[in-house]
């Protein structure tokens, strides 16, 4: 069986991480709101919906500019890429700091959207090149656990920053990150963009990803991705933090506390289910598996909240806070498995598509969390911040059973 290692040995590991830094900043900054949610709304005057609307134009515009990405990846190659998009995700974050209204808190989220459309297909795409197929599953796992590293950062870290200097602050350590990012992508990175075999119009080049999206060996992994990341955007980046103040009467450095167990889940869980995966196959049945789980956990966290049906079969009037920390460490393990999808996305594809194709399968993880986070936020306005969490268990319960139907049909 492969290893990383060689790769390693060849030159590979510093590049893939240089990049990765940028998924880093992109976890942070968009999980930020989970922790500042009350003053970003108390401040601009939102409500809950109005917030997760703004939140929402972040995955909205990130989808969209996959389309442009994948392009660019395949075009123009992984470092001048990876360049582009850190610069913009650095005046995002400094806009975001100044922002003096909902409008232009707004913008400021959808450059940053632009900004971190490429955090983890860059160095997705240039693993995928680079690393043997064995290999390219084990970095796939290292990617997004480091990348997740972020949302440690967009916990405790930025709850107590966030309490000490306000949210600006929040967003200008976000900047900060992103430029040091950019400094190590440009000294560390140094990969040629593939070779063309004949001229091409981006028209074509952007119809061809529509395509790729499209067509049956991407078809069920388009579903299951709508719902995969957007219930980890939504639990732990946006509607985490009001569950644990709101309900369960938590201030915003205890929250973050436990928000940061959750992290850890998700910062651990790749590279567990990346070795799980690599000892046991069935890569299937874990995908499905971890999505019909977590859709559960989803369901006993705000069970076991005030009045809670979780909470009456105990007897209690809420289940106390380790509960929910104890759920939320495991639905970061457990949802973790979603990286198995980058491996079957790869293997559906020629390798002189891969940029355009794991860009085609983020379309759907960022467009159904664009989506999904504006249900939510009806939801939220209708039955409050429980009814936004189940939400994206009622997603993952649909697009996983979709997955599997549209397999077996394929």
């Amino acid at each position: 069986m492969g290893s990383p290692l060689p790769a390693a040995a060849a030159g590979v590991a510093l590049p893939i991480l240089a990049l990765t830094l940028g998924h880093v900043f992109s976890n942070a900054v968009r999980t930020l709101p989970a922790v500042a949610a009350d003053v970003l709304s108390r401040d601009f005057g939102l409500t809950p919906e109005g917030l997760a609307a703004i939140t929402g134009a972040f995955p909205a515009a990130f989808a969209v500019a996959m389309i442009p990405v994948g392009v660019a990846l395949d075009r123009w190659g992984v470092r001048r890429t990876a360049l582009v998009l850190l610069a913009i995700g650095v005046c995002g974050s400094l806009l975001a700091s100044l922002a003096v209204g909902p409008g232009m808190l707004l913008l400021a989220q959808m450059v940053l959207g632009v900004g971190c459309a490429g955090a983890l297909m860059c160095p997705m795409t240039y693993a995928a090149r680079a690393t043997d197929p064995v290999s390219f599953g084990v970095w796939s796992g290292v990617m997004q656990s480091l990348g997740n590293s972020g949302m440690l950062l967009s916990a405790s870290p930025l709850a107590l920053l966030i309490e000490w200097q306000g949210w600006r602050a929040g967003f200008l350590a976000s900047a900060a990150l992103a430029g040091f990012a950019f400094l190590v992508v440009a000294l560390c990175v140094r990969q040629a963009p593939p070779p063309r075999l004949a001229a091409r119009s981006l028209w074509q080049d952007t119809r061809e990803i529509l395509a790729i999206a499209a067509s049956p060996p991407l078809r069920a992994l388009m579903v299951f991705a709508f719902a995969s990341f957007a219930a980890m955007l939504g639990v732990r980046g946006l509607w985490g933090g009001p569950w644990l103040m709101e309900a369960k009467g938590l201030g915003r450095v205890a929250a973050g506390h436990v928000l940061l167990l959750a992290t850890i889940g998700l910062v651990l869980g790749p590279v567990i289910a990346g070795l799980v995966v690599r000892w046991a196959g069935r890569p299937i049945l874990l995908m499905t598996g971890s999505h019909y789980l977590v859709a559960l956990m989803i369901i006993c966290l705000v069970g076991g909240g005030p009045g809670g049906w979780l909470a009456g079969l105990c007897g209690l009037p809420m289940l106390p806070v380790w509960f929910d920390a104890a759920l939320l460490f495991a639905f970061g393990l457990v949802l973790s498995y979603q990286i198995v999808v980058f491996a079957q996305v790869r293997a559906a594809v020629p390798p002189e598509q891969t940029g355009r194709a794991l860009s085609a399968n983020n379309i759907s993880f960022f467009g159904g969390a664009a989506v999904l986070q504006a249900v939510s936020g009806l939801a939220a306005g209708f039955g409050g911040v429980g009814a936004a969490l189940l939400t994206f268990a009622v997603a993952l319960l649909i697009c996983t059973t979709g997955y599997l139907l549209l397999r077996r049909r394929a």
